[in-house]
């Protein structure tokens, strides 16, 4: 009912913008609701935290806080997973991201660790991995970056249809990342897709991708046309 209650509304307010934002506002439409599903499917905890105070990454304006804020804790090191700056290396990219909900690098460095250390909620982090991607997309629905982070770690997990949609959202955002397509054409591999995976591929490379990865595997397993 709240989903029906949700399209009906933005249905009369998109009636009245043009096509560009139509697609902009269909597809946060499409990100809230798979927000709100997946919080009910995938997360051991009922409730990640609020995020209204947060400090938006993309934003240059918030971007002047961020030195203060990496400076002491989220530097070379933390976000290479060698040591921690004020704390353990889960307690600063916890702290980052509680002042910026989608900071990027402080995401990916939170799913690296997670998934090396084979903790759902790295030591001294306040949430778990997958809470942390809850919060950046409540924070910011339409983050593209964001949502391909989240693909890759659940990718990660193994949850590939999981992966395979928040992968697509990306795309959706910003059809010409050339990150987004090859991490696509990754887990159509992984899917054994080959002829997706393929395609993929060879968009990103025409876009610029520089890493030979996916082409490489497609080659050896036989599925890379000349």
């Amino acid at each position: 009912m709240i989903f029906q209650v949700l399209l009906l509304s933005d249905y009369n307010i998109m009636k009245h913008i043009n096509k560009k934002s139509q697609i902009k506002a269909l597809l946060l439409i499409i990100a809230t609701i798979t927000t709100l599903k997946m919080s009910n499917l995938l997360y051991a905890s009922p409730h990640c935290g609020d995020v209204s105070f947060g400090r938006d990454y993309t934003n240059s304006e918030h971007k002047k806080f961020l030195p203060v804020v990496e400076s002491h804790h989220f530097n070379k090191d933390v976000e290479n997973l060698i040591s921690g700056m004020t704390t353990t290396i889960g307690g600063d990219i916890s702290y980052t991201l509680m002042q910026f909900p989608n900071h990027h690098r402080a995401l990916s460095a939170m799913s690296r660790l997670s998934l090396r250390d084979k903790q759902s909620k790295p030591t001294r982090a306040k949430y778990s991995a997958l809470c942390y991607f809850d919060r950046a997309i409540r924070f910011k629905p339409d983050d593209a970056m964001v949502r391909s982070l989240f693909g890759s770690h659940l990718l990660g997990l193994g949850k590939l249809d999981m992966a395979l949609e928040q992968l697509n959202i990306a795309l959706q955002i910003d059809p010409e990342n050339p990150t987004f397509n090859y991490n696509l054409g990754l887990l159509y591999f992984e899917r054994k897709d080959y002829k997706k995976a393929e395609d993929f591929a060879r968009k990103a490379y025409s876009q610029g991708f520089p890493l030979p990865g996916l082409k490489n595997k497609l080659i050896k397993a036989g599925k890379w046309s000349n």
